[in-house]
């Protein structure tokens, strides 16, 4: 018994040694916002759960192999028990309480963290479209009529409505520290709400497979201040650099270049105009206009 405490003390002693080490490198362990946080929560509740059903099982598993080994004549022998009430109702009535809260949970967070499900805030949301590309994210600010390659900014403490298309196969949206993750599909339009409560930079990837490009397929989401904000937008449209329909034709070619490209004026309706196309067999003709 003395080896089977210490053997169990030792593995225990492993994995909180790996749970501290991975720390900084588990995102979904790490929040950054509201959105995130309760996902981890969501997390950590089902795994507790789940650990009442397992670790008696696996205590019980040495136990009984440890108990009734050939060499232990101590051991009381059975051959002919086959029923035990108490056992029966046991490992009946425990799963079947965890199964109910588990689904009434998963019922609730469904609907509370439902990624289609804005914000409550003072603060105005700020509208961000996203095309998935082969294989680099575009980021549309229809508001301040600018766009991004690779690389989004938004303010700290305020709701960002993401709208999600894709301009390539299909793939998938996510922030890990800041909110779940959302299908970018072609010819639809799919919604991410989140908000940031830190500034800083936090890893944006695709977390679908999409060919050669994927693994390298990221993007950084950098939050920063209001005031910071409005200062680089209008430094954005200072610029040279215009996303215009050809320009963004040779930019949704298959490209392995991951450079982070700024631009200062957008081909109009270029998000809904990229959906459209795939209703039909052209896309339609955009004439590029001059921006605020």
């Amino acid at each position: 018994m003395l080896k089977l405490r210490r053997f169990l003390s030792t593995i225990l002693s492993l994995g909180m040694l790996l749970l501290i080490t991975g720390c900084s490198k588990m995102e979904v362990l790490n929040p950054m916002g509201p959105i995130a946080e309760d996902e981890k929560q969501l997390l950590i509740d089902a795994l507790c759960l789940m650990l009442i059903i397992i670790i008696p099982v696996i205590i019980l598993t040495l136990l009984i192999a440890r108990r009734y080994r050939a060499s232990n004549t101590k051991a009381k022998y059975s051959p002919n028990w086959s029923h035990g009430t108490l056992l029966e109702a046991g490992w009946w009535v425990l799963p079947i309480i965890i199964i109910a809260v588990l689904g009434t949970m998963t019922w609730r967070t469904t609907h509370s963290l439902d990624p289609y499900k804005p914000i409550n805030s003072k603060v105005p949301a700020l509208n961000i479209q996203v095309v998935s590309l082969q294989w680099r994210w575009l980021f549309i600010y229809p508001a301040q009529n600018i766009a991004t390659l690779d690389f989004v900014e938004f303010p700290v403490d305020t709701p960002i409505n993401f709208s999600v298309t894709s301009d390539a196969p299909m793939n998938s949206f996510q922030i890990r520290q800041l909110a779940g993750q959302i299908y970018a599909m072609n010819g639809m339009k799919t919604e991410l709400h989140l908000i940031a409560s830190h500034t800083g930079d936090y890893a944006g990837r695709s977390v679908n497979f999409s060919g050669p490009g994927f693994a390298d397929m990221t993007f950084v989401a950098h939050v920063v201040s209001e005031n910071d904000f409005n200062t680089w937008v209008q430094t954005v449209k200072k610029g040279n650099s215009i996303l215009t329909l050809p320009a963004y034709k040779q930019l949704a070619l298959p490209s392995q270049d991951h450079s982070v490209q700024l631009y200062s004026n957008v081909a109009p309706d270029l998000f809904n105009h990229i959906i459209m196309s795939y209703m039909g067999p052209d896309m339609p003709n955009m004439k590029m206009t001059s921006g605020s």
